[in-house]
């Protein structure tokens, strides 16, 4: 490595990307509402569109929430007639509007993270409406091309980096192993902190960020 670089993780909790550049040398920190479950040494407690302002980053990688931008909910945004056996009338009337403010403030951030005054950037998200509101999405990928015997389709907006290469396909063992096995981060049960333990980093995508991206970065920087 010839030079450190500036990193800022938004929106993570667990530290877990954060730690993979800080592990090749570079000046990474994690920013999030929540304190880090890892280590607070490096970590900002504040909302990511403050953290942008606060260094001259090379590199932001983001991930932002995805409660009310998940296509899988993207139906609650639409006022419409919903089947319900146990109403009186078999049904009810969904009014969409607050689905859909959220979903507008969730864009608008997403939109902020995207426009922000840093060269290199990444936002990561499950599959997501911010690809039509937004931008859209360059790559798809999945835990089991790098390391994790688990499906969860993931979408990455990057802008000015290449696309990650995949380091260790484990689908075929994955795919031998019982359904509620490969896919339990959908089979996590409801509680308190069911939201995080969906949402935390593999840890072999983020050394293949750490290692692909600031190989890049650095391959390209101008004498």
């Amino acid at each position: 490595m010839t030079r450190q670089l500036k990193v800022l993780v938004g929106c993570e909790f667990s530290g877990v990307v954060r730690d993979a550049f800080r592990d090749l040398g570079h000046d990474a920190w994690s920013c999030d509402l929540q304190p880090c479950e890892r280590s607070n040494e490096f970590h900002y407690r504040c909302d990511a569109i403050m953290a942008i302002r606060w260094d001259n980053w090379d590199l932001m990688v983001a991930h932002p929430p995805c409660d009310h931008l998940s296509l899988s909910g993207a139906r609650w945004c639409a006022d419409h007639w919903v089947a319900c056996k146990k109403h009186p009338a078999g049904k009810y009337w969904h009014d969409g509007s607050a689905k859909r403010s959220a979903r507008e403030q969730s864009a608008s951030f997403f939109r902020q993270l995207w426009e922000a005054p840093i060269k290199h950037i990444c936002l990561e998200n499950p599959m997501s409406m911010a690809s039509t509101l937004v931008a859209p999405k360059n790559q798809t990928i999945h835990p089991w091309e790098f390391g994790h015997p688990e499906q969860k389709t993931t979408w990455l907006w990057l802008k000015n980096l290449p696309h990650l290469v995949p380091t260790n396909n484990v689908r075929d063992e994955m795919m031998k192993l019982p359904k509620n096995v490969r896919e339990k981060v959908w089979s996590v049960p409801p509680g308190e902190t069911r939201k995080n333990d969906r949402s935390r980093s593999y840890e072999g995508i983020a050394k293949a960020m750490s290692e692909q991206w600031s190989r890049h970065i650095l391959n390209n920087l101008t004498p």
